[in-house]
C-alpha cells in the first residue's frame, strides 16, 4: 500500500489538535518549521502553508526573527476554503458545465494592480468564464492572473480546464484578501447570467498570494440566491 501524503491540512490539523488539547499553552513557542517537517516528513513548504492558516484562524501569531508562537488570546474569526466550482456544483447533485468566454493579455485597471499590490502598470492574463449547473448560470468569473508569479498558466487549455481548477490545484496561496459585497448586474453581465439588468448580485471579490507576490484577482458574480458559508 503506498504512504499516505502528509498535506498541509494534515499537518495544520495535528498542531490545531495540540494546542486546542493543552500540548501547546498560551504563549508557548512551537517548534521551527524545519523541526515539524522533520517529524512529520514532509516538505518544509508545507508546514509553512499550514501554519499560515493557523495565523489566518487567529491561533497562533509568527514573528521574524521571533519565532510561531500560541496566542496568549485566541483570536476567533471565520475560515473559508476556496473551493474548486466544479466540485462545489456536482457534489450538491446537479450537472457542472463551463464556458470560457475571453482570454486575453492587457494591462489592468489602476484599482486592480492596487488589489494586487503591483506598483507599475504591466500585462496581466484576463480570462473571462462562466460555470453552469444543470445548464443555467450560476457562477461568472472576471480573473486576471499574474503571469510573472505563475508563468504556467499560458501553456494551460483554459477552454478544458478552469482557471479555477487549475489553478486551486497548482498553485497554493500563502495569503488572501476577500471582499463580499451586493452589486447592481450590468446589461452584459445580466444578459451573460441570464437575469434582469439591475438585479442585485452577491460578489466574491479574492486576491490570493504567494508571500508578497500576487497570484490572482477574480471577482465572481453569484447567482441570486447563492450561499457562502463559512466554519470556525
Amino acid at each position: 500500500m503506498a504512504e499516505r501524503k502528509t498535506t498541509w491540512k494534515s499537518v495544520r490539523d495535528r498542531v490545531r489538535d495540540d494546542i486546542l488539547a493543552g500540548r501547546f499553552k498560551p504563549g508557548d513557542r512551537l517548534p521551527r518549521d524545519a523541526d515539524f517537517a522533520d517529524t512529520l516528513n514532509c516538505a518544509r513548504s508545507t508546514v509553512q502553508r499550514a501554519m499560515q492558516d493557523l495565523v489566518d484562524s487567529g491561533l497562533i501569531e509568527r514573528r521574524r526573527k521571533g519565532g510561531t508562537h500560541v496566542r496568549r488570546e485566541p483570536i476567533a474569526r471565520a475560515t473559508l476554503d476556496i473551493r474548486v466550482t466544479r466540485l462545489e456544483i456536482e457534489q450538491s447533485g446537479r450537472e457542472y458545465g463551463y464556458q470560457l468566454i475571453s482570454l486575453k493579455e492587457a494591462v489592468p485597471p489602476v484599482s486592480v494592480l492596487a488589489k494586487l499590490g503591483i506598483a507599475a502598470p504591466r500585462p496581466l492574463l484576463r480570462a473571462d468564464a462562466l460555470h453552469l449547473a444543470d445548464g443555467r448560470p450560476y457562477i461568472l468569473e472576471e480573473r486576471w492572473i499574474c503571469t510573472q508569479t505563475t508563468p504556467e498558466i499560458l501553456q494551460v487549455d483554459l477552454t478544458r480546464i478552469s482557471a479555477n481548477e487549475w489553478l486551486i490545484k497548482n498553485k497554493p496561496y500563502s495569503r488572501y484578501e476577500l471582499r463580499l459585497y451586493a452589486q447592481k448586474a450590468s446589461a452584459t453581465t445580466a444578459q451573460q447570467m441570464e437575469i434582469d439588468q439591475g438585479d442585485a448580485l452577491f460578489v466574491i471579490e479574492r486576491a490570493t498570494f504567494e508571500d508578497e507576490r500576487p497570484i490572482t484577482l477574480v471577482k465572481s458574480f453569484a447567482q441570486p440566491g447563492y450561499q457562502l458559508v463559512a466554519t470556525t
